[in-house]
């Protein structure tokens, strides 16, 4: 797990309260909803919150390739290092 998906992971954990894990405890291609996680779209909206205000990026709310960028914290992490590219260029 690289720097800024442990971020994430720890990002997830403290947004969402989830007490009860680690960073380490969430591997970063392990679905973070359905059987995964278990995270919901409550929890997909607090999470894109905490993101945008972290990493200072927008997440469209009417994306339908929101989906896929929530996926896993390997996704997220991949979605934020392509925002931040895109906003430094």
């Amino acid at each position: 797990m690289n720097a800024l998906q442990q971020d994430i992971a720890q990002l997830i954990i403290d947004t969402l309260n989830l007490e009860d894990l680690q960073a380490a405890d969430i591997p970063p291609e392990q679905p973070l909803f359905g059987q995964g996680l278990g995270l919901d779209s409550v929890d997909a909206l607090e999470l894109a919150l905490a993101l945008q205000k972290r990493y200072d990026i927008q997440i469209a709310s009417d994306s339908r390739d929101a989906r896929q960028h929530f996926a896993t914290v390997a996704s997220l992490a991949a979605f934020v290092e392509a925002q931040r590219a895109a906003c430094a260029s």
